[in-house]
């Protein structure tokens, strides 16, 4: 019995200890993306200003500055995380269900049509102000899914990894489809400066995030991460094969439709608050393999904490890469993950 509780308490002390890092690496990553960017403000005047908004301290600092770290820099950050951790656990789920490395909500047509969406309420007006963007990027990227894995079973995939494949190939065409579907949008219902401002939000923009957008962003890749968590030993499960985790119990039609739906969901309602942001869903859970191992106890976690500071590291680039100028963060993304595609399918070529 005394080494029994001796265990619980060593289980108990290393959680404990990684939470407190996993805390540590989060603050530093949203204090750096709050003091850097095209002005940079020392660290300690952003300590001061958070210290006189939270805590009602009274630092003296500059209220000029005051006002960049609280109502620009740290909400944009904070949804920075919460998008890239979104992002990066709709990856882990939508790769583990269809062993698949290259799934991921960009690739699989989720984005574009959630960007569809949205842009149906926000450009021509679809609901007549009834319906708010977040809803009907979520109508959209849930309809994409759709779409997508309709095709695939259609094309007569089958099961395995040629059904998985095929997926792919299905998410890929209905992506094109879907930016087209947009484009057409932009182009007839949008005035020239909607459509720059629309087209700048589609590649990926923190720049309009506020303190509002949280209390959407938040709750999502909270409910997101909660409900990963919860299912970390069915996902192990499907690691060997939807026949695999049928045999230990697990029921595949409500898991598949609950985990699916759930990756659709975060990815739809993230682009809703900063546009398609690409690629994050695929790098960031094969960086948390390499690093942490494959068990979901341990993949879930990390990949959430490395997509929120893969995205605010990110959205420091897009604001300082060129002075002056700021990129969209799915560009900055893209560059990073084009390049990890290719690595990944010259991997699978050498693995047949």
């Amino acid at each position: 019995m005394g080494a029994l509780h001796a265990t619980g308490r060593g289980v108990l002390a290393k959680l404990t200890a990684r939470s407190a890092l996993s805390v540590l690496v989060l603050g530093l990553a949203l204090l750096a993306g709050t003091a850097i960017g095209e002005t940079r403000i020392p660290f300690d005047t952003v300590l001061s200003a958070l210290a006189n908004r939270i805590f009602g301290a009274n630092y003296p600092i500059d209220k000029i500055d005051e006002g960049i770290i609280w109502a620009y820099r740290l909400p944009r950050a904070v949804t920075a995380a919460c998008c890239g951790a979104a992002l990066a656990l709709s990856g882990v789920v939508l790769q583990s269900l269809l062993r698949n490395p290259l799934a991921e909500p960009y690739l699989m047509g989720i984005s574009a049509g959630a960007s569809t969406g949205a842009v149906l309420v926000t450009v021509a007006g679809l609901g007549g102000g009834m319906v708010s963007m977040s809803f009907g990027a979520l109508i959209g990227g849930i309809t994409a899914f759709g779409l997508v894995a309709g095709l695939a079973a259609a094309s007569g995939a089958g099961s395995g990894m040629k059904a998985s494949g095929q997926i792919i190939l299905a998410g890929i065409a209905g992506s094109q489809m879907f930016n087209a579907i947009t484009s057409f949008i932009i182009t007839k219902s949008a005035n020239s400066e909607q459509a720059r401002g629309i087209m700048f939000w589609l590649l990926g923009n923190l720049s309009g995030v506020r303190w509002d957008d949280l209390w959407l962003a938040v709750p999502v890749a909270l409910i997101g991460l909660i409900i990963c968590l919860l299912h970390m030993r069915v996902l192990d499960a499907f690691g060997f094969g939807a026949e695999s985790a049928a045999s230990l119990g697990v029921n595949l039609g409500r898991t598949q439709v609950l985990l699916i739906g759930t990756a659709s969901a975060m990815t739809a309602l993230m682009v809703s608050i900063v546009g398609a942001v690409g690629f994050v869903g695929l790098v960031v859970p094969h960086a948390a393999r390499l690093m942490f191992g494959t068990r979901h106890y341990h993949l879930i976690p990390a990949s959430a904490l490395l997509g929120a500071v893969f995205l605010i590291g990110s959205d420091i680039l897009s604001r300082t890469l060129i002075s002056g100028q700021v990129l969209p963060i799915g560009v900055i993304t893209s560059l990073i993950g084009a390049p990890c595609f290719a690595v990944l399918l010259l991997r699978m070529r050498r693995q047949r």
